[in-house]
């Protein structure tokens, strides 16, 4: 009763006109970011981040709006994968597996339909499980001590480094970039001077927005650049915008199963959609594909990675709003975002701000509706919006970009450190090094050289401390088999392989 009147609290604050708008212009955003190739949610929330802080939104008004991009990118993803074979981010890669095929089939219509509806699906089942369970996560990391809050940093690094890409060397190394950015600047206990290199612009270290801004959305910039516009793709007729009954019937277990897996690996820290997508993707076709026919337009094929990416995005949330540790990149953003404004995620945010909390759940609620409405009607919009020429794209989005870090810092030289970021994110996406574990390292640099120090402090500088208490066993254990046993597993199949 306590979670539902809490809820109900929540519906207070989203149902507002003003949050309402907030909550519709997000979604629609979001989908428009996650419909356009390459954009997706991480580089919606980081374009406009800036420009909601600039216009002294206030934090729940910004964080509602914020979210809503997060997820309506979700939403959004599917179109050009299905339309035009090439992923709007990269969680909606596995959607081109069969979504495209079935376009070429001229099932662009239903596949669309299909696709909406799963993703409204598992959305739907992620934001319940955010209700309920966030709440008795929160109660528990009540208990958490600096010691704790260490030990569940390493926890989730090994996560990262375990599951984010194929290749865990670059994952840790993108990890690592990250912390040194992290830590620039004036250390705030000893004063000492940290990568500076005799820049008193450096002091107070690099801002989050010009580093967001700088890695993801500059970078996405010049990729972009190299790429081919969409003129080059013949766009597939779309006749009906509707999924009958039985075509709908025929997915119904695959959408529940693949919400399920989305929201439970979108709970561990790090993953993100692109992962969810890839092992509900797996598990469907190992169940469901008796006649091999997932790859050449299965709707069974389509609707799992829908549903799973949607889910994820809500079990990504969960981490970052009772533990203060991100579950993808794009919570990472919004992590920042709180930062902004002084506010600390974490156990203590449903105590001391039940309103921010709670009224982002319920707006997620409304959201979530508001984008399947949204998204049948409008389906021929988007589609038109795909065929917008790059150059009149990128100048548009980088334009956006420059404003949002010039208007905050009021200085060239954030403009320039902007550049110079994003410079480096191109090479590193050019080395196919992932760009999450950067951001997740600048994030979580902080608070885990914080929370050392308190856990230091606390014992004298002995280490024991990390080694006390079942929770810290508990981390510890989850760590080392996240680490090792995928590791053991592969040697294990190989072994098996070479005596066959």
């Amino acid at each position: 009763m306590e979670i539902l009147s809490s809820l109900a609290t929540g519906f207070s604050v989203a149902l507002t006109p003003t949050h309402l708008f907030l909550i519709f212009l997000g979604t629609l955003l979001g989908t428009l970011f996650g419909a356009l190739p390459g954009l997706g949610p991480i580089n919606g929330v980081a374009i406009l981040l800036p420009i909601c802080y600039t216009l002294g939104l206030p934090v729940e008004s910004s964080l509602i709006m914020l979210a809503g991009i997060y997820y309506g990118a979700e939403f959004g993803g599917r179109i050009s994968s299905i339309l035009l074979n090439v992923p709007g981010d990269a969680g909606a890669v596995f959607t081109c597996l069969d979504g495209y095929p079935m376009a070429q089939k001229g099932l662009a219509g239903p596949a669309l339909a299909l696709s909406g509806v799963a993703s409204f699906v598992g959305a739907t089942i992620a934001i319940v499980g955010l209700t309920f369970f966030a709440p008795l996560l929160a109660k528990v990391a009540i208990y958490f001590g600096p010691s704790e809050y260490f030990v569940l940093m390493i926890f989730a690094f090994a996560t990262i480094s375990a599951l984010m890409g194929t290749n865990p060397v670059k994952s840790l190394i993108g990890l690592t970039v990250g912390l040194i950015v992290g830590v620039v600047g004036v250390d705030s206990t000893t004063g000492v001077l940290r990568f500076t290199f005799g820049e008193a612009e450096l002091y107070d270290g690099f801002e989050f927005l010009i580093v967001i801004v700088g890695f993801f959305a500059v970078s996405e910039i010049m990729l972009m650049l190299e790429h081919h516009s969409s003129d080059d793709f013949e766009m597939p007729k779309i006749t009906r915008i509707y999924i009958t009954l039985k075509e709908l019937l025929t997915c119904k277990w695959t959408m529940l199963r693949s919400s399920a897996i989305g929201f439970l690996v979108g709970v561990l820290p790090g993953t993100g959609a692109s992962i969810a997508s890839a092992v509900s993707y797996t598990i469907a076709q190992k169940i469901s594909d008796k006649d091999k026919t997932f790859g050449t337009g299965d709707m069974r094929g389509l609707a799992a990675p829908e549903s799973a990416n949607n889910a994820c995005s809500g079990g990504a949330l969960i981490p970052m709003l009772t533990l203060g540790v991100p579950g993808s990149g794009t919570t990472a953003v919004l992590l920042g975002a709180l930062m902004l404004y002084n506010i600390n995620p974490g156990p203590m945010l449903f105590v001391e701000q039940p309103l921010l909390v709670w009224g982002l759940i319920a707006s997620m609620y409304i959201g979530n509706i508001m984008l399947l409405i949204m998204n049948f009607p409008m389906v021929r919009v988007f589609t038109k919006i795909l065929q917008i020429p790059y150059w009149l794209l990128v100048p548009s989005v980088i334009v956006l970009a420059f404003v949002g870090v010039y208007s905050v810092n009021m200085s060239t030289y954030a403009l320039f450190l902007t550049i110079i970021l994003g410079i480096l994110g191109y090479f590193l996406r050019k080395l196919h090094y992932p760009m999450a574990p950067v951001i997740l390292g600048f994030v979580l640099g902080k608070i885990m050289e914080d929370n050392l120090r308190r856990a230091f402090a606390m014992s004298g500088g002995e280490v024991g401390i990390f080694f006390q208490g079942s929770v810290n066993w508990i981390l510890w254990s989850l760590t080392i088999f996240i680490l090792f046993v995928p590791m053991l597993a592969k040697m294990v199949v190989r072994r098996y392989q070479l005596k066959r």
